[in-house]
This record gives structure tokens, sequence and C-alpha cells, in this order.
């Protein structure tokens, strides 16, 4: 009765020593801590004298110890073995289980860590930590056997079982450690990728935006971007992101323009499951994921007035709920919104809170257009033409009469229209050598300036018609038809145009 009962318990405790280890591996991926944790573990459950974690090392081939118990640190530094050499070595390169009766007599056993100064009467058992035919390491234990503690096999049983979810546990650590270490990478690579040395513009405006940037990158004030469409406003939300102490934490952007009203509130904060119709499961929102890091909340001035409580709350208080929930959510973030809209205007006509546009307008930075920095044009095409070029296998350029052109237009679409149009260039044109009759009619308009020029709004656009057609006609080669199809009117309008502006010369 006495045996059976003593069964039962080793088996009991064999169980409770697989469970917690199955525990253990899944609370984290520490590796050493982990593994320590593993080893303590066998040796008071199973009351092992002694047990190791050997660990391969790809670069070096050598297996040495990660974690351990029962020894010494001074013993674990020793504790160094190459394939093939000792029992551990040995298990290592046959791949298959070791057991040794007695340690004192087996000269393979070579006591390298010095941790058995008596080694008669202990046994030594050694198991591969593999997965597949993939050989990852071994697990060793020290035991001293006696009629009343079981048997060597029930042990080497156990430890196979440890040894496989060891294994599995390692591979998951290193495809972690893996993606963490690319994470790191690319942290860095978008560090120096966003930095304002790498921004275009040696524009005497453009570099007051850029001393304002070095200014209130490292502060923990909120910053509202003004400016049109296409200047560049995510771009140096970017560079203030990575240039702050949270550059190590996300940066998440949010367009308050694209998401339908009624879902913006669990797009920016999240929901609980059965908050609505189609909430399958909980969710977390924008806010959550920026937590540490930088919230860039572009196109604000389009925030529906019922959420900007919302996000006032945030920047006052640093909490929200999801929606569908009433647990309040502690979030850290850094708030950095643009608009190309006038937000004072949207405060007169109570569409936008005049708290909240306090709140965002703490630190301003406006942007200025393109045609308010033509000495940038140069250096902004010269930089998409080499991106282009080399996505493109091109070596397309631009002579001096198409750079006059851009140096002429006005780019309403501002820089990310001067991208567009050089990137359609690349791609679309024949040759590699465009000159200005290669261009777009619409690049042909040219800088308008109304305010203080004198002229009224009738004259700049029939110079903006004259212009246009007379273009058209020279690409042409002066045939009116085909000057009317490129600019979509009839051949009876584009007469009637040549005779009013005096363009008959330039008809063939």
């Amino acid at each position: 009765m006495s045996n059976k009962s003593d069964l039962t318990a080793r088996k009991n405790r064999e169980l409770t020593a697989i469970l917690e280890v199955s525990k253990v591996l899944t609370t984290s991926f520490a590796l050493e801590k982990n593994l320590s944790s593993v080893m303590s573990t066998l040796g008071s459950l199973l009351q092992m004298q002694r047990g190791c974690v050997f660990l391969l090392d790809s670069v070096s081939q050598e297996l040495r110890i990660v974690a351990a118990h029962g020894l010494t640190k001074e013993s674990i530094v020793k504790g160094k073995y190459r394939i093939g050499e000792g029992v551990v070595g040995r298990v290592l390169e046959k791949k298959v289980p070791m057991v040794i009766s007695n340690i004192g007599r087996e000269p393979l056993f070579l006591n390298r860590t010095g941790s058995r100064p008596e080694k008669d009467g202990i046994s030594f058992l050694c198991v591969p930590i593999k997965l597949k035919n993939e050989i990852l390491g071994v697990l060793s234990v020290d035991r001293i056997y006696s009629k009343e503690v079981g048997g060597v096999d029930d042990d080497l049983r156990v430890l196979e079982i440890v040894a496989s979810l060891l294994a599995q546990f390692i591979k998951l650590w290193e495809s972690y450690e893996e993606v963490e270490k690319e994470k790191e990478s690319l942290k860095r690579e978008l560090k120096g990728k966003y930095r304002i040395e790498n921004i275009i513009g040696q524009s005497d405006r453009m570099q007051e935006v850029f001393d304002s940037v070095y200014r209130v990158a490292p502060s923990k004030a909120t910053v509202l971007l003004r400016g049109e469409s296409g200047t560049g406003k995510e771009l140096i939300a970017k560079a203030i992101h990575y240039m702050s102490l949270r550059s190590k934490e996300p940066f998440v952007k949010f367009n308050c323009a694209s998401i339908p009203e009624g879902l913006l509130e669990s797009e920016l904060f999240g929901h609980e499951k059965g908050a609505f119709t189609g909430a399958i499961s909980s969710r977390s929102g924008k806010f959550e994921l920026a937590h540490g890091g930088t919230m860039f909340l572009d196109e604000i001035g389009d925030l529906p007035i019922s959420l900007q409580p919302k996000i006032l709350r945030v920047l006052q208080e640093k909490e929200f709920e999801r929606v569908g929930s009433d647990k309040t959510i502690k979030v850290d973030v850094r708030i950095i919104t643009a608009t190309s809209r006038n937000l004072e205007e949207l405060v007169s006509r109570s569409t936008f809170r005049e708290d909240l546009y306090y709140r965002l307008n703490v630190i301003p930075l406006f942007l200025p257009p393109l045609r308010e920095r033509g000495e940038d044009i140069p250096l902004l095409m010269e930089y998409f033409l080499g991106k282009f070029n080399k996505e493109n296998n091109r070596s397309v350029v631009l002579d001096k009469s198409a750079l006059q052109v851009f140096l002429n237009y006005n780019w309403p679409g501002n820089v990310r229209e001067l991208e567009n149009t050089i990137e359609r260039l690349v791609i679309m044109c024949s040759s590699d050598n465009i000159t200005s009759l290669d261009l777009p009619v619409a690049l042909s308009i040219r800088r308008v300036k109304i305010s203080g020029s004198g002229t009224t709004l009738e004259a700049d656009i029939q110079e903006i018609e004259r212009t246009n057609i007379l273009s058209a006609l020279e690409k042409t080669g002066g045939i009116q038809a085909r000057a009317a199809r490129l600019l979509g009117i009839t051949p009876r309008q584009i007469g009637y145009k040549i005779k009013k502006y005096g363009l008959e010369e330039k008809v063939g």
C-alpha cells in the first residue's frame, strides 16, 4: 500500500513540475530568468541536486551554461563544452539522451564546473534540447537514487518533456529577439530619415521652420502645424517626434477627415465587445497604441464638434474611456496636430471649441507654400528625379526651359504636386531629356500676384488662358485642331481665342 502511495505522490510531483515549467515559460520572453526558474522548479519538486541548461552558441559552436540550479556563479562560468566533448558534448553531437549511473566511475564525465568534489553515488542525466531535427542545447541534472526515490526511466521521461517545452520556448524567444532587433533597426533608420538635416529646404522661410523644430522637439509642448495641403506637415511632425525624448516609442498618425463620423470615436478611443453592432471583440484605439509616444492628428479642423470634448480631456487629464466602457484609461501621449483650415474662423462660427483651440495652439508652426520658397524648387526637383529614376531604372533629366516652367508655376498642390508631377514625367516620357514642350499644359500657368499688382482678376485669367493656348500651339506645331484637343475645347472655340489674343502667326 505504501509503495502505491509513494508512486502516486511521485506522479503528482512530476505532473506538477511539468505544469509549473509550462507556466514559467509563458510568463515573458526573459530567457535566462525563465530558464533559471525552470531549473529551480525541477530542483524543488523532483529533488534534483544540480541542473543546467546548456545552449549552443551559433558563432563559437560551443555549449555554455545559460541557467543552473545548485551551482555557484564561478562554476557556471567554467561550464563550457565543445561539440562531442564530455557527456554534454556527446549528447549534443549524437542528439540522444545519456544516463551515467555513477559519475565517479565514468571517464567521459569531466566535472568541468568543479561543483562535485565527491562524485561517487551521483547519477547524471543528460537530454538534448531539440525541435524537430534542430539541436539547440542540452539539459542535464544530478540525482542520488535510492530504493524510495523512483527510477531513472521516470526521470528521463520527465526531462525529455521539459526539454521539448524548453526547445519551443527558445525558438519563440529567438523569433522575438529577431523582431525586436528589426524594430530597433527600423526605429534608428526612421530617426535618421526624419532628421531635419534630411528635409529639403534652404530658403529663409524653411530655415525658420527648422529652427523652431529644433527648439520645440525636446519639450513636451503640444504643437499645431499650419499650412496648405502638400506643404509637408506630416514630415515635420515626424521630425519633431524622432528628435524628441519619445523617439523610441510609437508615432501614430490619424487623419480626422478620412474616417466617417460614426466610426471616429471607436478609431481614436477603442471599443469594448458588443459596444455597437459589429463590435465582435474589444479593440484598442489610436491613443492607446500611441501610449508613451506621439499622436499626430492630421486635419484637426475636420474633427466633429461632438468628439472635441474627449480630445480636450486627453490633453488636460490624459485619460478617456473606450466606447461601451466606464473604465477610465490613463495614457501618456504628446499630441501634434495639423490643419490647412482657418481654425480662427471655425471658432467664430462655433464649429470648433475655443478652449480646444487654445490647448492645441500652444506652439504654432506655419509651413510656407512652395510658391513662397521658390529657391527650394530646384533642390526638390533634383531629389525627386533621383528617387523616381532609381525606382524606374531611368535617367531622365530636365533642361533649363523645363526648369523655368517649374519655377514660374504656382504649385497650388505644393510639394506633393511637385513630387507627383516629377514621378509622372519619369514614368510616361519616352525621352530621357525633358524640355518645356514635354510638360503638361497646366504647368504653363504662371504665378499670379493679384495683391498689389494693379491688375484685375479678369486680366489675370485672360493671361493664363493666352499662355495655355500658346503652349498648346507650340506643342502641336501650330496645328489648330490638335491644340484644341489638347486643351479640351472645340476647333471653333480655339479659333475664336487665337483671334482674340492675336496669335494668328503661331498657327501653321
